[in-house]
């Protein structure tokens, strides 16, 4: 396996301790994680100060020289997925790949996907400044155009950076000038949302979808009962079209929330050999009992024996 090394570095260098990043889906087979020297001491004010302020009365009001009687409006940073919509360096704006996203958590672990591989790294926020520290990512080949915004991303996501948020856009600026443009987005829910499947799993090693069949295999659950754990569940599982009952179970004492999935009924087409290798892979999920995690907008299905899969809803305003 070829030595780790950052975003840009012409050359090899030192082997700290190995530290993997926070990934936004599952992590890819064939991926080298890159690691940190040192841990940056996360501080506990997390939030920022919106760039604007608003006029307020009474003992809201601040106090002391220039205060003016003006409330300072704190808009929370952490616990936010933030969607990246552009990204300039040099002047020269790219616009963001669906999916690419930045979210730092409330111990201050910062995770950002480009559109192709993660990037982790330990920031601290005081004020208006966030100070990112030594990133890590995987090292997945990726098509050029999502190469060239991955390189922009990691160069201007680096060191100090000023914050500014108006309503639930987020700017993070370099003292040079680049900027990162990103809009705040709700998480999806579990019902209602078309999910597709971007990667899948064999234990804890993750793998890519076979050559040609991104965006294949898709599906969408929706409420079948009165108490709302009643499901029914129908999309395609890379050729054809399935249909399926499922039911929910919500987690209990930090076990797992679960999702019984009923007998799939699916059209019987002939399809390309990489489309039934995926359909194949995809079904073996889709039996019987998998536990279920919700992040944001991705979920992650994982049977008994190991099998899994992950899916992404849509990102909106994309």
């Amino acid at each position: 396996m070829s030595a780790p090394r950052h975003p840009g570095d012409s050359g090899g260098s030192t082997e700290p301790e190995p530290r993997s990043p926070r990934p936004t889906g599952m992590p890819k087979q064939r991926i080298t994680t890159l690691t940190t020297a040192t841990a940056v001491t996360t501080v506990a004010l997390l939030t920022l100060t919106a760039c604007g302020t608003e006029s307020g009365k009474g003992s809201g009001s601040g106090s002391g020289a220039g205060s003016g009687g003006e409330v300072r409006t704190e808009t929370a940073l952490t616990d936010v997925r933030w969607n990246v919509d552009s990204v300039t360096v040099g002047g020269r704006k790219t616009a963001a790949p669906a999916g690419a996203s930045v979210e730092i958590d409330s111990q201050g672990r910062a995770s950002a996907n480009t559109g192709c591989n993660s990037i982790g790294a330990d920031v601290t926020v005081e004020g208006d400044t966030v100070t990112v520290g030594e990133k890590e990512t995987t090292l997945i080949g990726c098509p050029k155009e999502l190469e060239t915004f991955e390189k922009a991303l990691a160069g201007a996501f680096s060191g100090k950076l000023k914050a500014t948020v108006q309503d639930k856009r987020l700017t993070l600026t370099t003292a040079g000038g680049d900027a990162i443009a990103l809009t705040s987005e709700p998480p999806a829910p579990l019902v209602g949302t078309e999910w597709t499947v971007d990667a899948l799993a064999q234990g804890a090693t993750a793998t890519s979808l076979p050559k040609g069949t991104d965006g294949k295999a898709h599906f969408t659950f929706r409420k079948d009962g009165k108490d709302g754990k009643d499901l029914s569940m129908e999309g395609s599982l890379g050729c054809n079209s399935f249909s399926a009952t499922a039911r929910l179970s919500e987690s209990a004492s930090g076990a797992p929330a679960t999702l019984t999935i009923g007998r799939v009924s699916s059209t019987r087409k002939l399809c390309p050999g990489p489309e039934m290798t995926l359909e194949r892979q995809v079904q073996k999920v889709l039996e019987g009992k998998v536990s279920y995690e919700l992040r944001h907008r991705g979920l992650t299905l994982k049977a008994a024996d190991g099998q899994g899969l992950s899916a992404t809803a849509p990102a909106t305003g994309k």
